[in-house]
């Protein structure tokens, strides 16, 4: 398949790709602002208790927010099965219910082609798919970024604007994050994923920076943050407020969609019906499902989605934890249930994907003997840096027992799978080979 590419039906030039430096320079910005406003109040590291007293006295700025309509929810208990919340069939054979979040099964991607379907795409639900109507929608950009006051986009405003197409992939910061545990004895927080918190789609929509521009962006503004229109995130006791979490400005002008289709169909409910953000290469919490409200300030955006949660603690980080995560690390995985039984004596074509938020694929290499040797895969798409890549070898295992079968990426701009990951206590951007179990029978 081809490499992903904007499309406009509008006929306006191509967006130009965001380079891995300016979020560098972002990161290294947003960590000195951190460290430098909150240590200074606390006198050292600043804590996540801390942070959470910053954030409830910022209510008198959320009062200035607009209003957001209250949500409508899915019937409660799911279907077929499913956890509260989620709209869509669970099947288990292609998905796995995890709390409020719906897992891919690997083994259900063999037969789907590039992007993912609509049936086993992952959901990531921090309470319950609200159930809107396009038709009431309303999207507002508001804050002390634009050159003049609030603006309201209706859907149909949004469709009447030139149309993009992006082939990319969404994928949680916690892909992966029980191999923390079962492969490394690392403890860790957070929805035990294996490595299905990952699909790629073809989205369809607005420009951000079209709208942005449409609301009269003004020339002092830093920061985007866009609110999601699903229920309240409660836990432990506090209330975190509405899925919310910053862009900078240079991201948000560059490659971010506004995107109201999915393969070719409207969203389905649980993926962002009517309208979501998708922010191509970075954590997946950046691509705000069932958005609302846009606020573009003039000065560094704060939420708890990217000073609670979505930032790197422990002993390998800094004392006041690392910067806001972004770009995701490079990551592979087999097309197969864990505990696959293959024939000896056979020829098998094993068979895999493998994606970086930092640069398209380059080489893949596996192994089949748990590592102690390795062979180069076959690559079946081109490298590019929003989507992920296919690949396969041919295996035929002569001995019997339990094996492991290893796949190890590098991407375009070097960067290779580790064989362990860096630990840190929320389990973001596990990056590691997989260990993952076969038996030869």
């Amino acid at each position: 398949m081809p490499g992903p590419r904007w499309t406009h039906s509008g006929g306006d030039r191509p967006l130009r790709p965001e380079s891995a430096g300016q979020e560098s320079v972002y990161d290294h910005r947003r960590l000195r602002q951190w460290l430098a406003g909150q240590a200074a109040a606390t006198g050292g590291g600043p804590s996540r208790r801390h942070v959470l007293g910053l954030l409830g006295a910022a209510g008198a700025a959320a009062a200035l927010a607009p209003a957001l309509p209250a949500p409508a929810h899915a019937d409660s208990g799911g279907r077929d099965g499913g956890p509260p919340g989620i709209v869509k069939p669970l099947p288990p054979e292609l998905l796995t219910v995890r709390g409020t979040n719906a897992e891919t099964n690997w083994q259900a991607l063999r037969t789907t082609g590039y992007h993912t379907p609509v049936d086993r795409f992952f959901v990531r639900n921090h309470t319950a798919t609200p159930l809107l109507d396009p038709r009431t929608w309303r999207l507002t950009v508001w804050g002390s970024g634009l050159r003049g006051g609030a603006v309201d986009f209706t859907y149909g405003d949004l469709r009447s604007l030139p149309a993009v197409t992006l082939s990319a992939c969404v994928e949680c910061a916690g892909n992966g994050r029980s191999h923390f545990t079962s492969q490394q004895g690392d403890r860790v927080t957070g929805t035990p994923w294996t490595m299905g918190a990952i699909g790629a789609a073809r989205w369809r929509g607005a420009r951000l920076a079209d709208v942005l521009r449409h609301a009269g962006v003004g020339r002092h503004a830093v920061d985007v943050m866009p609110r999601g229109l699903d229920g309240h995130y409660v836990d432990g006791g506090t209330d975190f407020g509405r899925v919310r979490r910053p862009l900078p400005l240079a991201k948000a002008l560059d490659d971010v969609l506004l995107a109201y289709e999915m393969n070719g169909e409207p969203l389905p409910y649980d993926h962002g019906r009517p309208v979501r953000l998708v922010v191509p290469s970075w954590a997946g919490i950046a691509s705000i499902k069932w958005v609302g409200d846009i606020e573009v300030a003039d000065h560094p955006l704060f939420s708890p989605w990217n000073s609670v949660f979505y930032r790197l603690f422990g002993p390998a980080h800094p004392p006041g934890g690392s910067a806001p995560i972004s770009v995701q690390p490079v990551r592979s995985a087999f097309e197969y249930a864990p505990g696959t039984a293959f024939a000896a004596g056979v020829r098998h074509r094993l068979t895999g994907r493998s994606w970086s938020g930092r640069g398209g694929i380059r080489r893949v290499e596996v192994s089949t003997d748990g590592g102690r040797s390795w062979r180069p895969a076959r690559l079946h798409d081109r490298p590019h840096r929003h989507g992920w890549t296919r690949w396969s070898t041919d295996w035929t295992p002569h001995g019997t027992g339990r094996t492991e079968l290893l796949a190890r990426a590098t991407d375009t701009a070097g960067n290779t799978q580790p064989a362990r990951a860096v630990p840190n206590d929320q389990g973001y951007f596990f990056d590691a080979v997989v260990r993952h179990p076969a038996v030869v029978v």
